[in-house]
Formats: C-alpha cells, structure tokens, sequence
C-alpha cells in the first residue's frame, strides 16, 4: 500500500529541517542557523499512531537567482502537487511575515489539507505570540518548538487525522508487480509500450510526458503481471525544468508497490547521481532490482563495450551487487525477450525460503573455512541461525554477543549465503540477536 506523503513547508530559517529531523527521529537534514542550508528536497519515512507516512523536508531548495519570494512560491507549488497533507511552518518568534502570507494564500487556495506550526514557542509564556496567526487564514496555529520537541505530538495527531484511509492492494498474490523508474526520457513508457507489444502508454521525448504512476495489467504465459510506469515531473518554471530533483517521490509511491523494480538507464547519456539516488531507494525498500540499460542501439560498440559500461555500473552502484544487469533497446526491440523471464527469475528469489536445516549447515561450514571474529579476547560465537521472512529474505543469527558481529564479517556470511542459494535480485537481510541462555 501506498504511503501518504506529508511535505513541510515555509520560508527559510523557520526551522523546518530541525522539525523534520524530529519526526523521523534522524538526523537526515543538515541543521544550522543560518538561511538556505538544506540544500535539496529530503525524503524520509515517518511514523505515528501506526500510520507509515513519507515526509518532505522541502527546506531551501535553491533554484537559482529568483526572488526569495518566487522560490517560496515554487517550493509550496511542489508541496501541493505531491502531498496528501501540508505542514506549514512559520516562526512565532518573528511573527508573520510578507512571504508567509504568500505561501498561506497558496496553500488555502490548494483545497488540500494544511496544518499551521508554529516553531520556536518555547515556553507557555509565548503562547500569547499565536493568536496573530489565525489571520493566515490557514486554521489553528498549534504551538511547537523544533529544538525541544515540544508539540509535535498534537501537530501529527491533526496530520494523521487527514490521511487517506488504508486501501487494499487489487492485485492478488501471485501477480508480480514490476515498477520501472529512472530519471526522465530515459524510455521508461517506451519500455512498457515494447513488453506489452502496443502502444499502451504515451511516449514522447519531452522528458516529462507521464504525469502519474499508470498501472498497466496484462498476461504472459500464464504469468500475471503489472507494469507501473512513473515519471518526472516536469510543467513551467525553472522548479519543473530541474526534473531530476522533484522524481524521486513518484518513484518513491510505485516501489512501495511493486515486487520487482526496473531501474532503467540511459544507455546514451550514462550514470548520473540522481540514478544512485533513485537505485538507493529500491535498495532501502527492500525490493528486487533489475537495472536495464536501455538504447543500448545508439551506442557505438566494439567487443569490450557492455563489459566496459556492465563494470562502471558495479564501481557506481556498489550496493547494488546482486542485481542483474540487462542491456536492451526498447526501440528495436533488441534483447527485449530476456526481460520477463528475468523478471520471474529475480521474483522467485526474492520469495525463496531457505530449510533452516539447510541454513545452519551453511553456515556452519562458512564459519570453519573463515573462523568468526574476535574482541579483547572475546570471540563471537554463532549458536545458529533461522529465516524470519521472505521480500526480502531476512535471517536472524543469534549470537552470544551481537556486538562482536563485526560488518565486514556480516558481508562475509551474506556472500556464502549468496554462493549457495538463489538470491541473484533481490537484497538479504541479516540482523543479529543475543540468545538467552
């Protein structure tokens, strides 16, 4: 199911990366006093009274040499376009300010849920500062302090009451849903429309075409399948024009869907950092990955090409080991029949569950070829080991001391499990527990 999206917004220097670090209890944003320090659009997963929500530190984003004004304006634009609910953050110390009441008549026309924060109220003696901000217009102001944490709990209460309820999932089990993200007009709906043998989705080499995630059903020797198509983002304005930024949440909605995703690149123009920053986000999601390189036609090539360009894949997607790479052309159809039965292949492993017979045995020779680990003396001892879940396999190693399971060891065990089994696609999970005597 498809987590609501929560975007904070306001002017600079309100404290909305100090409120967003809070929420998903990390320090993921940079903080410091001083305006612009967020340097880009920051994603995370939230969580409150067992709602899953996806949050949005839109926190000054620089597009250039606009006024302070005008990126306000496109930052809330972007809020509005992606989000369920707004957080919309204003400094109670300062009071309301000209760009505050910009963003709050955009907002208030969106018709979309906002709710009004308002940061740096840090002691009931302030909260005499709040009644002026009623006339934003936007609702009740709800007290809050970034930097101490206070508030925030009645702030998310009002946020989870305006979430979506829970919908169920209308594609059965056995039916493997296949996500294709990438950056824009790297021939994502080009793909879809060759696998499916017509012209399902619009293509067009305006990066930006697909304005939504398109679900695609269809059947293939016996196979159910759907193809969940996403796109960039991209309409007037400087903000839509730097489409590499504002994709990541569409592709962000269609993982937590899918079984196997399709990072597609293009072949032409190469590796650029937003692929990392999408691929990482399959990765994090636990899903199985394919990475197809697509107009794989117009490359010139010689014997040592795709193994030239299949290397600087695995040097730049290093946590992308285990994927299979294709390279294809959707266009000429080249190499386009390896994909489905590639696709099935890497499904099935990313279900595969392993005998925990089977398991311990495996485990146990790994560790009498590569003995584990030691510390001041003590050695890590693994007593044995069980499969917890499946998408993606999860093991849980119960040690005598967890702390002695040193990563690079870990890496280790991954690997022998790997050697062993199927799990070409799809990321393993390995998590280490004491056993109690």
């Amino acid at each position: 199911m498809t987590k609501p999206v929560v975007a904070i917004v306001g002017r600079p220097n309100v404290g909305k990366s100090t409120i967003f670090n809070r929420i998903v209890g990390e320090r993921i944003a940079i903080v410091e006093d001083m305006p612009g320090v967020t340097r880009d659009r920051l994603y995370s997963k939230g969580e409150w009274l067992n709602r899953d929500f996806n949050l949005i530190d839109t926190g000054g984003i620089e597009l250039g040499d606009e006024p302070l004004l005008v990126q306000m304006r496109e930052q809330a634009e972007l809020a509005i376009k992606e989000a369920e609910v707004i957080i919309f953050i204003v400094n109670g110390k300062e009071g309301i300010t000209a760009a505050d009441q910009e963003v709050a008549k955009l907002l208030f026309r969106s018709k979309k849920p906002v709710i009004l924060g308002v940061n740096k109220i840090d002691n009931p003696q302030m909260r005499e500062e709040l009644y002026e901000f009623y006339s934003l217009g936007i609702g009740e102001p709800y007290p809050i302090s970034g930097a101490h944490g206070l508030g925030l709990g009645d702030l998310l209460d009002a946020v989870v009451e305006h979430f979506p309820p829970d919908e169920e999932e209308v594609y059965d089990e056995e039916t493997i849903r296949i996500s294709l993200i990438g950056r824009p007009n790297v021939g994502k709906s080009s793909l879809v429309n060759a696998l499916l043998g017509e012209d399902r989705v619009i293509v067009s080499n305006i990066p930006g075409t697909t304005r939504d995630a398109i679900d695609t059903p269809f059947t293939k020797d016996d196979q159910k399948y759907v193809l969940i198509d996403t796109a960039g983002m991209r309409k007037r304005g400087k903000v839509y024009e730097a489409t590499e930024k504002y994709s990541v949440l569409r592709s962000l909605k269609a993982i937590e869907r899918s079984k196997v995703v399709l990072i597609v690149i293009n072949a032409e123009e190469g590796i650029i950092e937003q692929d990392k920053k999408i691929a990482g986000y399959a990765h994090e999601a636990g899903r199985a990955v394919i990475i197809v390189v697509n107009k794989w036609d117009t490359v010139v090539k010689d014997d040592k090409t795709m193994k030239n360009f299949e290397q600087k894949i695995r040097d730049e997607f290093l946590f992308l080991s285990y994927a299979p790479v294709l390279f294809l052309s959707a266009k000429t159809k080249q190499r386009l029949q390896f994909v489905l039965p590639k696709v099935n292949e890497v499904a099935e492993n990313h279900t595969l569950r392993v005998p925990t017979h089977v398991l311990n045995d495996v485990v146990m020779d790994a560790v009498a070829m590569n003995p584990t680990p030691t510390d001041k003396g003590k050695r890590l001892r693994i007593n044995y080991v069980t499969q917890v879940a499946v998408s993606p396999p999860t093991f849980v190693f119960f040690v005598n001391e967890p702390e002695l399971m040193h990563f690079s060891y870990q890496r280790f065990l991954e690997n022998r499990l790997r050697a062993t089994f199927e799990f070409e696609g799809t990321p393993i999970k390995i998590l280490t527990r004491k056993k109690n005597d």
